[in-house]
């Protein structure tokens, strides 16, 4: 009888040993398999993280990614460069996989968005919402060879931009000259070049040292962007062009590492592509179209003197914009492109756009 206990007692805790063993396994993989959902994004980007574009863009994006995924797509940003480079690498570093996610100025790399160029030209934009559409359409269709090598979450632009100055307060086409102007884009170094001042090429960070060092006397950008680099404080004057067209704008990209797209779930896939294309685009336009007005604000605070071209300067500044159209148009054409067709195009779908308002 004793025997008999210890082998039935032994047989118990034997099983009872093999069950903790089989739990242990069980627990461990299905822990595996909840980690093996996970999905991390590194996005990275060239300015501060209180910036538009971060604070009620990406991250609001990021936010309703991981909620639309149950938790399972975190999204870490990396603003102001954290993770190394400068702003013009931000395209490679994606397309090679260095970071998963980026925005960034499509300008900074010229000639590299050969197609998608032709929106910075001047006179071309008209507000963020109409223009964002247009451009989001053709990323889509004509100009799609450009970014063939990502996952475009949303191409979109900024309002149209202006000219701001430390001093000198533009009135008119002779207070260009001698001017040292920041310009974001090749197409608008060219036009200021036409217009009598000296253009500096620069991403948006080195304009507010540059200004202070008296690098340079002023800049192109739009509003919405000043507040992050406090440029409002660093120049006085303000001068807009009147019309419904802008004097020049800049696509901006958020994109995704493709083969990083391309290794997650269908699921996964299918909450990314819930939030990117045209919904994406057209919420962006939107936003920076809002961003306009509170900008302005500050530096009417900041005691800023304003001015609107208008009349005989506005149309030699367009007659000097028709010759930075022509001039993209014969660099198109010499890289095996049909530049007038895509001029052309861009028109058009801005047209279309502004006629379903």
């Amino acid at each position: 009888m004793i025997y008999i206990s210890k082998i039935l007692y032994g047989g118990l805790l034997m099983n009872k040993l093999i069950g903790v063993v089989a739990t242990t396994i069980i627990s461990a993989g299905l822990s595996f398999s909840v980690l093996a959902d996970k999905v991390t994004l590194k996005f990275h980007t060239f300015v501060p993280m209180p910036a538009n574009s971060n604070a009620k863009f990406v991250k609001p994006w990021a936010d309703k990614v991981t909620k639309e995924s149950n938790g399972e797509i975190i999204t870490e940003m990396y603003p102001s460069m954290q993770l190394g480079g400068k702003p013009p690498q931000l395209v490679d570093q994606v397309r090679e996989g260095v970071v998963d996610l980026a925005w960034t100025v499509a300008g900074y790399t010229p000639g590299r968005f050969p197609r998608l160029s032709v929106f910075e030209l001047p006179f071309m934009p008209t507000s963020a919402k109409i223009t964002a559409q247009a451009v989001q359409e053709y990323v889509e269709t004509i100009g799609a060879e450009d970014l063939k090598d990502y996952k475009i979450l949303a191409v979109h632009v900024h309002s149209p931009g202006m000219i701001h100055t430390k001093k000198t307060l533009i009135k008119s086409l002779d207070d260009f000259k001698g001017l040292k102007l920041r310009g974001p884009t090749r197409s608008a170094t060219n036009l200021l070049k036409k217009l009598g001042a000296t253009p500096v090429g620069m991403p948006v960070p080195k304009v507010a040292p540059s200004l202070s060092k008296g690098v340079i006397d002023g800049m192109v950008v739009p509003w919405e962007i000043m507040p992050s680099f406090k440029l409002q404080e660093l120049t006085k004057s303000h001068t807009n062009i009147a019309g419904s067209r802008g004097i020049y704008t800049s696509p901006f990209l958020f994109i995704m590492n493709k083969a990083k797209y391309n290794s997650l779930s269908a699921a996964h896939k299918k909450v990314i592509d819930n939030n990117s294309g045209m919904s994406l685009a057209k919420q962006a336009g939107i936003l920076w179209d809002s961003f306009e007005g509170p900008a302005r604000d500050l530096a009417v605070k900041a005691g800023g003197e304003f001015h609107i071209l208008s009349g005989e300067p506005v149309a030699k500044i367009k007659k000097a914009g028709d010759e930075v159209i022509s001039d993209w148009i014969k660099d198109a054409n010499s890289k095996g492109l049909d530049g007038q067709k895509l001029y052309d195009t861009a028109k058009s779908l801005i047209k279309k756009y502004e006629k379903m308002l």
